[in-house]
């Protein structure tokens, strides 16, 4: 069941609530809804946790969860979701991100030295920001989209599987 596959890979209440960034939460931390795994919440955590990814910011995490509280998804799903931007996948996760919003703008990509260093790119942000958010912007929504839908199909897929088999059986 996608339930227990979810549950099994997501970190538990008292490590979200525990958390030294997610603090700042305090006792929104204790609703219910934010813990519940349900086809709504879990896709709806997809959505927030793939957007926020998307976004090339510091602290993901605590937007993801800030995101999730008013929203009433699963928190620790949003959270952890996140995670899919991580040092190894930023660069080629970023620069498709900004070659999307170059394409969009229409400005040609900037062709010159590249070094994934803090420096170079303190240096070219005055250049790559606008295209880099527009494309993270259009990208995020995308793939929020596309997570939250994929993840209602698949549990509903499920579902109707469940139940032909329950019929099946009889």
């Amino acid at each position: 069941m996608p339930k227990n596959l979810i549950k099994r890979f997501t970190p538990n209440h008292e490590t979200i609530r525990n958390h030294k960034h997610l603090r700042v939460f305090g006792q929104l931390l204790h609703d219910p809804n934010l813990w519940h795994m349900n086809r709504r919440s879990v896709a709806g955590a997809f959505a927030v946790g793939l957007f926020w990814a998307m976004i090339p910011m510091p602290f993901q995490m605590v937007a993801a969860a800030a995101t999730a509280i008013p929203t009433r998804v699963n928190m620790p799903l949003s959270v952890a979701l996140v995670w899919i931007s991580n040092p190894i996948t930023m660069p080629p996760m970023f620069y498709f991100n900004y070659l999307v919003g170059t394409w969009i703008t229409g400005e040609p990509a900037m062709n010159g030295h590249f070094e994934l260093t803090m420096e170079w790119f303190t240096q070219s942000m005055g250049n790559i920001w606008q295209p880099l958010y527009l494309g993270s912007l259009v990208c995020g929504v995308i793939a929020a989209l596309a997570g939250y839908l994929g993840i209602r199909g698949l549990w509903r897929m499920h579902i109707i599987s469940h139940w032909k088999n329950r019929r099946a059986n009889k």
